[in-house]
């Protein structure tokens, strides 16, 4: 059985689905918290976020927290579409654009979604939801 293609609708779906989620905003912008802490947000268009192809500011970015440097280097690193730009340098986050969610698994999305939640979720939360998974 062939693995499905993410979609911009699995976003909220997967996030939705985590403990004590809530849409909310972040810096304006659409996003999604665990008690008032954004793991996934849409960002604005930025002057580091540029399209390669037009020259113009990216207006797809989704920001997805990470736990640490190691988690946000190897997915960077990976054959994903995850990227980032010198304004996140030290931040622990991973940057992706909507038109690029198509590269993923649902699965692959839905893991990288379950570890930002996890990443600012209240520690005692967190062991709740994976002891019970």
């Amino acid at each position: 059985m062939t693995a499905r293609k993410a979609r911009l609708a699995d976003l909220a779906e997967i996030a939705l689905a985590l403990p004590e989620v809530e849409e909310g905003t972040s810096w304006g912008r659409p996003a999604y918290v665990v008690r008032k802490k954004s793991f996934l947000h849409f960002r604005e268009p930025r002057p580091d976020a540029i399209d390669p192809d037009t020259g113009e500011r990216m207006q797809d970015v989704i920001l997805l927290s990470v736990a640490d440097q190691n988690d946000k280097d190897a997915l960077v690193a990976s054959d994903g579409p995850w990227f980032t730009t010198p304004h996140f340098d030290g931040y622990n986050a991973i940057l992706v654009r909507e038109r690029d969610l198509g590269k993923l698994t649902r699965r692959e999305l839905e893991e990288v979604i379950t570890d930002a939640w996890a990443a600012k979720a209240p520690r005692r939360l967190v062991e709740k939801f994976f002891d019970e998974a």
